[in-house]
């Protein structure tokens, strides 16, 4: 009789060796992306000229591979040598030099390169930091599924073999020994119970990160408040509302009495578009006002505050939240920086309900600060004074030793600058 063992051991040694061979190119493409934002994203961006050129179409561009690899180990040589193409690229970028990476081996150059061509960007709501475009998803998830299904056929196999095994004892008079249930097998158990703990730790881990910090979060408000209407139709400024954002370190959520400086002459809202909520149901606009009087004791007939004592304040429900050991000044990114509001918080004045737009995730603050670049002022004056402290900037923009200096070049991605 044939036996089945060593064949059925080969399919199930093949079934694990293209699982292994589908998470590591999986892992590949993944080290790409993490050896990018790493080693070249403060100066790079795939599809757009920052610090330094685009970077997608570059084999196009030096279809040498090895003279690729030659100018980011060390260009430097490469330019000694008088390539003309890497020669004029230094000339345009005023003869700024790029940074070396002679420990850096080809297989992570092509990963690189690999994700910088399968780079791709989907149209967004709204800016994200620095200006870029949202990735598309990767393909983690179904990688994740092909195992999942490789293991499920190597299990039926394994009891394929099983199976087999007890045949060809049965047929030679081998006593045959009771098989053990599925729910007795040490090795499955401890194999389920693998499986487990990687999932929970995972899970509690990405809900421990995202804890208090939801993306597209939007809780249903006590009094309905649309930034479409007066933020966007109106167009009032987010400062008149939000003033502590220009002073202090919290935006805050503005006093009643700053509806009222408005609302004790506007009593029904008649004239705008229609209000809906999220889920399709319409708002009375001027029942949303007269919250306000209720809350703020006021009387439209009489156009006196009669009912004080029963005035109490509304419960906003907060949407963003930061852990506690996180430092951030709204001063410090709209007066210092000029940063937009809609960098953090989306089209805001698109939006009736407003909800979480950005994932406010510390990766997501990194990749602004690499990326954004500090408005020093020129020659007219213009610019932030703020920043005027750090003369050697000044300097080296001013000889052109650098184009331009990112939130990063002034210390925004040391740690003790976001934690306390």
């Amino acid at each position: 009789m044939i036996n089945q063992r060593p064949i059925v051991k080969t399919l199930i040694f093949s079934i694990l060796l293209s699982s292994l061979v589908s998470m590591g190119f999986t892992g590949y493409a993944q080290d790409g992306k993490a050896l990018f934002q790493t080693n070249c994203a403060s100066c790079h961006n795939p599809v757009k000229q920052i610090l330094g050129p685009a970077l997608k179409g570059v084999e196009e561009r030096v279809p040498d591979k090895k003279l690729l690899y030659d100018w980011i180990k060390n260009n430097k040589q490469v330019l000694a040598g008088g390539n003309p193409y890497f020669t004029a690229l230094y000339n345009q970028f005023n003869k700024t030099q790029m940074n070396t990476f002679p420990s850096m081996t080809d297989k992570e150059i092509d990963a690189i390169l690999k994700y910088v061509e399968d780079y791709k960007v989907e149209t967004t709501s709204g800016p994200t930091p620095g200006g870029e475009q949202k990735e598309d998803s990767d393909s983690t998830l179904l990688y994740g599924i092909l195992t999942l299904i490789l293991a499920i056929i190597m299990f039926v196999l394994l009891q394929v073999n099983a199976s087999l095994k007890k045949l060809s004892d049965d047929k030679e008079g081998i006593p045959a020994h009771e098989p053990i249930p599925f729910y007795r097998n040490k090795v499955y158990i401890t194999f389920v119970i693998l499986i487990l703990f990687i999932l929970g730790g995972y899970w509690v881990v990405q809900g421990a990160i995202g804890l208090g910090r939801q993306k597209n979060y939007q809780p249903e408000q006590p009094i309905f408040y649309s930034h479409k209407v007066h933020a966007g139709i109106n167009q009032i400024s987010c400062l008149y509302c939000h003033t502590n954002a220009w002073e202090s370190k919290h935006a805050t959520v503005p006093s009643l009495n700053v509806c009222m400086n408005c609302h004790a002459a506007i009593n029904d809202y008649t004239k705008g578009p229609k209000l809906y909520r999220e889920d399709g149901s319409e708002v009375d606009g001027t029942a949303e006002i007269q919250k306000i009087y209720e809350h703020t004791g006021y009387d439209p007939k009489t156009q006196r505050y009669s009912n004080i004592a029963k005035a109490t304040p509304v419960e906003w429900v907060k949407i963003h939240n930061l852990p506690d050991h996180v430092y951030f000044n709204h001063s410090q990114h709209v007066r210092a920086g000029q940063v937009q509001c809609q960098t953090c918080h989306g089209p805001i004045q698109e939006m009736d309900e407003v909800k979480q737009f950005a994932e406010l995730s510390m990766g997501w603050c990194i990749n602004c600060h690499r990326t954004t670049k500090v408005n020093f002022g020129d020659s007219t004056g213009n610019g932030n004074k703020f920043y005027s402290i750090y003369e050697k900037f000044h300097k080296d923009l001013k000889t052109g030793k650098v184009d331009s200096v990112t939130v990063e070049n002034i210390g925004g991605t040391e740690c003790q600058k976001c934690h306390y």
